[in-house]
């Protein structure tokens, strides 16, 4: 009876956590908000998503605009505040638009985490998502690579994104040392896949005023629209860069009119940071405005870097293959 006692002990001391584990979840519902729910690779973030949410039994919700609308994801996210969930995860438009409603929900208690583009002026809690220096780095030096050390470049991107400026950042320090490569121009599509389509025409139109040899793209929208101009026009040596892996792009590397594009993980960003969110709401963070990145005691990192890759024609096909293996499709 004695060597009894503290089996018994011991066995009662291990079910209680899990008893209170297996009931930990019940009624918890997570958001996850993006700047344009349409785009694939929003759709491959809200898979990772529910996939995490599945794993730990929670609720989840995924909203925001259908188009690019920094306006319309603030509401998103000031709606998602009245209805208190458990924590947010958002793609961050407007910086300096959504500052404010961040700060809001940590005020309210709700921990919010950043994810594919920051605010870091806001009281987020952290970031998870690609070091977009990098990225732009990598890109940056197979633009050096194709281009031979020569050429005009336009670039299309979004500045209201921090995101994007940090890949501009990387392409240019790898610009640096070859003065014969240039960015003629950097086209701000605001979110409209129809202005790099209008704007890829025009500089053809202007060719003779100034020939542009590469087209970079620093987010998802504009590699394909500008693969379809220069292939409805014939238009042939012309270097197309763009970012992310969505089937348009993949298919044109395929074709080989876009050569390279540079890849996300914007569904590991999503599963990774509801798994995050949903430990932060188990541990009860008292003070969720404390300032995180300069506490040596923090319980989230100040940031977590997901990674990125270059997909080109030699890689592409196993690109897809994985993807189909993922995805099931």
């Amino acid at each position: 009876m004695k060597n009894r006692i503290p089996i018994c002990f011991l066995l009662v001391a291990i079910s209680v956590p899990l008893l209170s584990c297996s009931g930990a979840h019940t009624g918890e519902n997570y958001v996850l908000i993006s700047n344009n729910i349409k785009v694939p690779y929003w759709q491959s973030a809200a898979a990772g998503f529910a996939q995490s949410a599945d794993q730990l039994k929670v609720g989840y919700a995924f909203q925001g605009p259908a188009t690019y609308d920094p306006g319309a994801e603030r509401e998103a996210i000031e709606s998602a505040i009245q209805k208190k969930p458990a924590g947010i995860l958002i793609s961050v438009a407007d910086a300096n638009l959504l500052k404010d409603s961040i700060d809001h929900a940590i005020q309210a208690g709700i921990p919010v985490i950043t994810i594919d583009s920051d605010a870091p002026a806001s009281k987020r809690l952290t970031f998870i998502g690609t070091n977009n220096y990098q990225a732009g780095l990598s890109g940056g030096k197979r633009l050096v690579e194709e281009l031979k050390g020569k050429g005009n470049v336009a670039v299309f991107t979004m500045p209201s994104q921090p995101n994007l400026g940090e890949r501009l950042r990387g392409y240019k320090d790898a610009l640096e040392n070859y003065p014969g490569i240039k960015i003629a121009g950097v086209v701000d599509i605001n979110g409209d896949p129809r202005i790099a389509f209008d704007t890829a025409n025009a500089l053809l139109a202007s060719d003779k005023k100034q020939h542009i040899d590469a087209f970079v793209c620093l987010e998802a929208l504009s590699g394909k629209e500008i693969a379809n101009v220069l292939n409805s026009n014939g238009v042939k040596g012309r270097l197309v860069i763009a970012m992310d892996t969505d089937p348009e792009t993949l298919d044109w590397i395929q074709k080989g009119v876009i050569a390279a594009t540079v890849s996300q993980k914007p569904y590991t960003m999503a599963f990774v940071g509801l798994k995050m969110l949903d430990d932060l709401h188990h541990e009860q963070v008292q003070k969720l405005d404390s300032d995180w990145a300069h506490d040596s005691f923090a319980p989230v990192p100040a940031f977590v870097d997901t990674g990125s890759a270059v997909v080109d024609k030699k890689n592409v096909e196993a690109f897809i293959a994985a993807t189909k293996s993922l995805s099931g499709k």
